[in-house]
């Protein structure tokens, strides 16, 4: 993962349900261009890196959580100013991650502000606005953590229970 995915998942470490860190089986991440195509091409890495996990059977729920997760980092975290290709420090980051009983999808962002849900008396059925709601409702939990260090903006997390756990 690099410097910056050991960014990524030191704050992932601290929020997340008791896991032991040093169990993380595997990872993968691949960075992402401020435009909306890049939803499908998370969807194309979501479904490669769950292929390779042999996870499949899971595709559909977290495949859903990253088109979530991406389409709000594009469309409220990323500045419309921001530079279309910087391979140094795209501005959109996606971090799979997989425990023996756990997945955690993560996308980066440059924006300090938190993920806001849509509030209740708002419209349900506009287009927008439900993410964090289809996010909470297909994945186990999810949260936000700022990042550290010299990588500004945050990261929205979702946790997926696999294998066993998953039953309870």
């Amino acid at each position: 993962m690099g410097t910056n995915g050991s960014t990524v998942l030191e704050p992932l470490r601290q929020g997340l349900p008791p896991i032991d860190p040093g169990a993380v089986s595997t990872s993968a991440s691949c960075a992402l261009p401020a435009r909306y195509e890049a939803v499908r091409g998370a969807r194309k890495f979501t479904s490669a890196t769950l292929d390779r996990w042999d996870m499949t059977d899971r595709f559909d729920d977290v495949a859903l959580v990253v088109s979530e997760l991406v389409t709000n980092a594009l469309r409220h975290a990323v500045p419309a100013d921001a530079p279309q290709e910087d391979g140094q420090n795209p501005p959109v980051r996606l971090h799979l991650m997989r425990w023996a009983s756990r997945l955690v999808c993560a996308v980066r962002d440059p924006s300090g502000e938190s993920p806001e849900a849509r509030c209740a008396e708002e419209d349900f059925a506009a287009e927008s606005g439900r993410g964090l709601f289809l996010v909470e409702a297909f994945s186990d939990s999810w949260g936000w953590h700022p990042l550290a260090g010299t990588l500004r903006g945050k990261v929205v997390w979702a946790l997926f229970r696999v294998g066993p756990e998953q039953q309870q």
